[in-house]
């Protein structure tokens, strides 16, 4: 599969997705993306489109560890409890997974 069919695809899947997922400013949506450099996390407002939370780090499971607890952090800050968690289209596996995990244990519920 070349480059351009797995990004199309992973598109799509993030489109399902997203038609289904909406964030409020009580529980916003946590939006994530992966490069091969670097990891990127919102959270996200979608009723006032805005962004009340955000972070990045290296790309790799130890960097999404702290991430997690960083963002959990700054949440807690912002009196956000819970939040929905959108993958736009990735597997919930690796680096998300670990993002996700240490949220948890920072206290944010998805």
């Amino acid at each position: 599969m070349s480059i351009a069919k797995k990004v199309l695809a992973r598109q799509k899947r993030k489109a399902r997705s997203r038609s289904r997922i909406h964030g409020t400013a009580q529980k916003p949506r946590v939006s994530v993306f992966r490069s091969l450099k670097r990891f990127f996390v919102q959270m996200i407002d979608d009723d006032n489109g805005i962004t009340l939370v955000s972070g990045l780090s290296a790309s790799n499971k130890g960097a999404a560890e702290k991430l997690g607890a960083e963002v959990a952090e700054k949440a807690k800050k912002a009196k956000i409890g819970t939040c929905v968690l959108d993958r736009s289209g990735y597997k919930y596996h690796g680096v998300i997974q670990s993002f996700a995990d240490a949220a948890r244990k920072g206290g944010l519920q998805f």
